[in-house]
C-alpha cells in the first residue's frame, strides 16, 4: 500500500478543515489523534498521504465516519445541514500537530 502514488493536486484538496472542539481536544490528549473534515469520497490511504505530505508527520492509523446532516427549521421552511465525513488521524508516538500557530 505504501507504493501507491497519489496525485498531489488531489491530496491538497482531500483535507477540507481541521475540527477543533472539546471532543477533538480530548481525542488529541488521550490517543494523539487529530480530527479533520475531509471530502465525501476521500479514502483512508488518501487521507494518510495528505496528512503526511502537508504536515510532515508520521501517521499511524486513520478512522473515518460519515455524519448525516441534521434536519433543521429555518423559520417556516425545513432545511437540512450538509453531510460531513470526518477523519480521526492517529499520529505516531512522538509526533505532534499544532494548529495554534505559535512556535514550539
Amino acid at each position: 500500500m505504501s507504493t501507491t502514488s497519489f496525485d498531489e493536486g488531489r491530496l491538497m484538496q482531500v483535507l477540507v478543515a481541521p475540527i477543533v472542539s472539546e471532543k477533538a481536544t480530548m481525542a488529541a490528549e488521550k490517543s494523539n489523534a487529530v480530527l479533520f473534515k475531509v471530502l465525501r469520497d476521500a479514502t483512508k490511504p488518501e487521507i494518510k498521504a495528505a496528512v503526511e505530505m502537508m504536515f510532515k508527520v508520521k501517521v499511524d492509523a486513520v478512522a473515518v465516519l460519515n455524519q448525516k446532516g441534521k434536519t433543521k427549521r429555518f423559520g417556516k421552511t425545513v432545511g437540512r445541514r450538509d453531510h460531513v465525513r470526518k477523519a480521526y488521524v492517529t499520529l505516531a508516538a512522538g509526533q505532534e500537530l499544532n494548529f495554534g500557530g505559535e512556535g514550539v
